[in-house]
């Protein structure tokens, strides 16, 4: 199988028909699946995709609300398709832009097609300009120079979406962890348009989330496989001030000085505590990571291909 194409929905039931309708016509030429994911409608959602889905779509019905980025992993993790693509179920995304990407990703070589909303058709208060400014700050932070981090429609080699570990709600940060596979990114301008049915199921609260999901990236990126060099980075330092300020009083007590209630010696033993923590810290993390790769007889790196001899 081409394609499978994954749209998680929840409470679409006006968008199913026309979303389905589009899907089959835009992708007709192609040998695809469509995997659609409810993720906890309290509406006719699914009673719609009943009537409405032909024998290439597969729908998951979760039995409650888990969120955008587990109902991805759901349908990614049912794929067979060599490439699979994501898309919204607002038909705010357009399949048509689908065809467009497999070929962009085949013919240069590409592991990852992102789209990028060219002519984005949403409020400017509430979404383009907190967008902007979160994409800014993602892409200043991770290095992975992307402009439009919240568009869902990407197309990726199966590969990269197989492994890429969505948890939580790292759905908003995909193209970082595909980075950290090492894949080939390439954004292309894609269409947008405005929703016609139903409400959008983000708000401006969902910045404080962002935040912190880009604090576990950085940490990701740089960290997975060697936290101590964090903890310890950070732990040791304060230990050894900690140390010196201790040591220090120690001599003026020793020489008769009072130091029963210098604010010095409750920054000393704070740091000596925190440091030592930290440290302790980094050991465990080590020691998890360690058990994460070897349980699962993963390694910290991947290969994109082994050559044998060269043809000359």
């Amino acid at each position: 199988m081409k394609l499978s194409l994954i749209i998680p929905v929840m409470n679409e039931e006006d968008n199913i028909k026309p979303l389905l309708t589009k899907v089959y016509e835009d992708l007709k030429e192609i040998d695809y699946e469509v995997i659609l994911v409810d993720d906890g409608s309290m509406d006719a959602t699914v009673s719609k995709i009943k009537e409405y889905a032909n024998d290439r779509t597969k729908t998951i019905v979760f039995n409650r609300n888990y969120g955008q980025t587990t109902a991805m992993a759901a349908g990614i993790n049912e794929a067979e398709g060599e490439l699979i693509a994501t898309i919204d179920g607002d038909l705010q995304n357009d399949p048509s832009d689908i065809p467009m990407m497999i070929e962009k990703l085949e013919s240069e070589g590409w592991d990852v097609v992102a789209g990028r909303r060219a002519n984005r058709q949403d409020g400017m208060f509430l979404r383009k300009i907190p967008s902007k400014i979160a994409n800014y700050i993602i892409r200043k932070s991770t290095k992975v120079y992307l402009k439009d981090y919240g568009c869902t429609l990407k197309v990726f080699k199966k590969s990269i979406a197989k492994n890429l570990g969505l948890y939580g709600e790292l759905h908003r940060f995909i193209p970082v962890l595909a980075k950290m596979q090492g894949a080939k990114i390439v954004e292309v301008d894609v269409k947008h348009h405005a929703r016609l049915h139903g409400v959008s199921k983000y708000g401006i609260g969902r910045t404080f989330k962002v935040v912190s999901d880009l604090l576990l990236m950085l940490f990701m990126q740089k960290y997975r496989t060697k936290p101590i060099h964090l903890f310890g980075g950070l732990g040791v330092p304060m230990l050894l001030v900690g140390m010196v300020i201790n040591f220090y009083l120690l001599v003026l007590k020793v020489f008769g000085e009072n130091i029963g209630n210098r604010p010095l010696l409750t920054l000393g033993i704070v740091l000596v505590i925190a440091g030592i923590q930290l440290i302790t810290t980094g050991f465990i993390a080590e020691l998890v990571m360690r058990t994460y790769f070897e349980s699962q007889n993963k390694t910290p790196y991947s290969i994109r291909e082994i050559l044998i001899g060269t043809k000359k």
